[in-house]
């Protein structure tokens, strides 16, 4: 009787126990299915991605693009003008009478005879020839004296002759000798190398010093006048 009972317990146990898990899994299965069904829609997508198989299902979903470009139909064409008729004027001549010819009376040719020249002219007296007067030549003037040259100068700025630095370091040295043209203004007017020192760093140096240099005029009877003078100009080194 124990038995009986414990199995029956148990057959109920049981039945209970799968209508209760029936019961479950239909609650739970029902919460659980969409989401199920959205992962499983996602892998297909992501599957077909992937494979690039969605993007030949969209091209063949998606219509196509058709482009359609109206042509105006060309316009009729003008049927060309008539020729215009110009009527032809004809224009007929007048008729001009002609001219009568009327006899031309024939003349005698006029001839003109010079009259003679008279027998008793006067013959025409000779022309009287005419004195022509040659200018006389006035003689050129003289030409002005050439200045003499004098020994030494008077100087109200004496020459400052400035060492060449090209001179100094080949180490050249002399004595130049310039011939100087001194104006009525104690100017110098010309230089001229009268001897050289060997050097022509040292002769272009003292004939730049010789120009700059200022003069006394030199006097002849209380009259200033143009003299050349001799000018040495020494370079040595210290």
């Amino acid at each position: 009787m124990l038995y009986e009972r414990t199995a029956s317990a148990m057959s109920v146990d049981g039945s209970g126990l799968m209508w209760r898990a029936r019961r479950l899994w239909r609650v739970r299965g029902r919460k659980a299915a969409p989401l199920a069904a959205i992962v499983a829609v996602h892998g297909v997508l992501f599957w077909m991605m992937s494979t690039g198989m969605l993007n030949k299902v969209a091209q063949a979903v998606m219509p196509k693009v058709v482009t359609v470009s109206f042509v105006a139909s060309p316009e009729p064409l003008k049927p060309p003008p008539e020729p215009k008729i110009v009527p032809m004027v004809v224009q007929v001549p007048k008729f001009i009478p002609p001219m009568p010819v009327l006899p031309t009376p024939q003349t005698q040719p006029t001839i003109t005879v010079a009259p003679p020249s008279p027998r008793n002219a006067e013959p025409t007296p000779p022309a009287t020839p005419v004195a022509v007067t040659t200018p006389t030549p006035t003689p050129p003037a003289p030409a002005p004296a050439a200045p003499k040259t004098v020994h030494g100068a008077d100087y109200i700025r004496p020459p400052q002759p400035v060492y060449p630095n090209i001179a100094r370091r080949m180490g050249e040295s002399g004595t130049v000798l310039l011939r100087v043209l001194i104006n009525v203004k104690g100017e110098a007017e010309q230089v001229l190398i009268q001897k050289s020192s060997g050097s022509t760093n040292l002769d272009e140096a003292g004939r730049q010093a010789v120009l700059r240099a200022l003069y006394k005029p030199y006097i002849e009877d209380g009259k200033a006048i143009p003299v050349y003078a001799l000018v040495p100009i020494n370079f040595q080194l210290g």
